[in-house]
């Protein structure tokens, strides 16, 4: 196995393609989970405007997720889970 010398995840990721919800107040936004650790995950949205720094990832299987934004660019997001 190959370790890469930048990787600053303080746990291994596991690649997914999950669909999922952003839930904040009475809003959702659909998303797609891409990959997953215990402690967050990396998610692709339309657009990251207008999603809050704090939210729930509510995953089709009953799973929620309460999330802090740790970092975003055009059309992705991550986030730790709290």
């Amino acid at each position: 196995m190959v370790q890469f010398m930048n990787e600053k995840r303080a746990a291994q990721r596991s690649r997914v393609l999950k669909v999922g919800k952003i839930e904040f107040g009475s809003s959702a936004i659909n998303c797609m989970v891409r990959n997953i650790t215990e402690l967050g995950a990396m998610i692709d949205v339309t657009s990251p405007i207008g999603i809050p720094d704090h939210f729930t990832l509510a995953f089709q299987t009953g799973l929620h997720k309460y999330c802090r934004i740790v970092w975003r660019n055009d059309k992705r997001i991550g986030v730790a889970f709290d």
